[in-house]
């Protein structure tokens, strides 16, 4: 293996594993645009499966990628899981071609179906592997490779996880560096909000979410006759609409799809509703939005102990997917929007928990694992 040494020839060779959804990309991203500012020699290759949003996500942030054969592991007894062990080991043998083609000083993983070969395939060559954890309750790959690294990254710090090192959440320069209150007039008049009326701003991420869309929706009514102005993302495909097929309309409410830059949301939004995803969680506290957060009510529970710490601190709010109903957003959530001082109290608490610098954090730990 080359190592980084001022006396090597070869650029160092970084390759990063991760994909299937952006929570696991825009880490991924991340590092690899701290990597690049610390050592702009560096050969990166982004490594995921031929189905994954990272398809579009990383050529489009000027990456290469290279892709294999994505393999789930069934959590019950059935064909699938027959299959698991020759789906495993060609998806190894498939890591370790790019591993071997590209000359790789270092493995940086982030999570997903692509890791788990990839870490076998690292450690078989002997390969450094660096991991970075986005959520409290770790996923199976990164469980796996946590036994073969040393270098060993989460973004919450109450994740258990062998080894861990609490860094935070590798997040876009925009959102790091964003500074909401000299931004906040700007962004508003972008997303077309008035700059004096208090504004909420609810996401479902990129998917949408139907339960928030129909809760949102039926308080239109209150929230508007209270003075409060609405952006509604509602996802793509999931539009808001009328008895009549047309768009919903209402006083002071506005619904698109999609924003491109989440930077502009938190620097416009009072208020924020979302999931609580491991992205969302870290850079609302980054960045001091006061948030409510609707964790996801499917899965293993992982969205609700993301948020768990920011809501026991005060800077955000917990209500469950079944209890988001009209008669909470107008007793909770509307005065809350009205109270300047506790929206204050929870900008700072959350800021003051967030991390900015995760990123290079994390860049800094792969160039340890080289060194090392």
């Amino acid at each position: 293996m080359t190592t980084d040494s001022p006396q090597s020839t070869k650029p160092l060779s970084v390759v990063l594993a991760g994909g299937g959804t952006a929570g696991h990309i825009s880490p991924l991203l991340a590092i690899a645009d701290a990597i690049k500012a610390k050592r702009p020699d560096a050969a990166m290759l982004a490594v995921g499966t031929p189905t994954g949003m990272e398809t579009r996500l990383i050529p489009a942030a000027g990456y290469e990628l290279a892709t294999i054969d994505r393999v789930p592991f069934p959590r019950r007894p059935s064909l699938d899981l027959l299959r698991l062990p020759g789906r495993l080991s060609g998806a190894v043998k498939q890591a370790g071609r790019i591993l071997d083609d590209a000359r790789a000083d270092v493995l940086v993983g982030v999570g997903g179906y692509v890791c788990t070969p990839m870490y076998l395939a690292a450690r078989k060559r002997r390969i450094p592997i660096v991991i970075h954890e986005a959520n409290m309750k770790p996923g199976l790959a990164n469980r796996v490779g946590a036994r073969f690294s040393r270098h060993v990254a989460v973004a919450f710090a109450g994740t258990r996880l062998r080894g861990a090192r609490h860094v935070g959440m590798p997040m876009r320069r925009a959102i790091s560096a964003l500074d909401r209150a000299a931004a906040a007039a700007g962004a508003k008049s972008l997303l077309g909000l008035e700059p004096g009326k208090p504004a909420l701003i609810v996401t479902g991420g990129s998917s949408g979410a139907a339960s928030i869309n129909r809760s949102i929706a039926a308080a239109l009514p209150a929230l508007g006759a209270a003075g409060i102005q609405t952006l509604h993302i509602t996802g793509t495909g999931k539009a808001v609409t009328n008895d009549d097929g047309g768009l919903l309309t209402a006083a002071g409410y506005r619904q698109v799809e999609y924003v491109d830059g989440m930077e502009n949301v938190y620097a416009a939004a009072d208020v924020l509703l979302a999931r609580a995803g491991a992205a969302t969680v870290s850079e609302v506290s980054a960045v001091g939005v006061p948030a409510v957060f609707v964790p996801l009510p499917i899965g293993n529970g992982e969205q609700a102990l993301n948020a768990e710490a920011l809501v026991k601190a005060g800077g955000a709010l917990l209500v469950e997917d079944r209890d988001l109903t009209p008669e909470w957003l107008e007793t909770t959530l509307i005065p809350l929007l009205g109270d300047r001082q506790r929206l204050e109290d929870m900008a700072r608490t959350s800021e003051r928990l967030g991390i900015r610098n995760a990123d290079q954090r994390m860049a800094d730990l792969v160039l340890e694992a080289v060194s090392a």
